[in-house]
């Protein structure tokens, strides 16, 4: 059955920054796109970025200008890189790969940023 493995997430003061990594195993054929997602404590899951199978990126404007999603699709790989980051960004950080009718999420990993 195919997971979807998330590593790089951590604490990490102010301005300081994190590269989150996302693979899945065994093989996605058929997905859309892929994205990132975050959840404060208290908060509803919020969409952070999004990078399309042929590339095209979109932002949640708070993270706009300091945060890159890239990808491997030959790997099934999606990373986000976040750099600048601020305690607002603390949140438990999910991956995601979509079509219209289904998704794939990963397990979630910490992300706290300190003041």
């Amino acid at each position: 059955q195919v997971q979807l493995v998330e590593s790089g997430g951590g604490l990490v003061q102010a301005g300081g920054s994190l590269r989150l990594s996302c693979s899945a195993s065994g093989i996605i054929s058929d997905f859309i796109a892929m994205a990132w997602y975050r959840q404060a404590p208290g908060k509803q899951r919020e969409l952070v970025a999004r990078i399309t199978r042929g590339g095209i990126m979109n932002y949640v404007d708070s993270v706009r200008d300091r945060f890159t999603i890239s990808r491997d699709n030959a790997k099934n790989t999606v990373w986000l890189q976040m750099n600048s980051l601020k305690p607002e960004d603390t949140a438990v950080y999910y991956c995601n790969f979509n079509n219209p009718w289904r998704n794939w999420w990963g397990q979630g990993t910490q992300v706290t940023v300190s003041s």
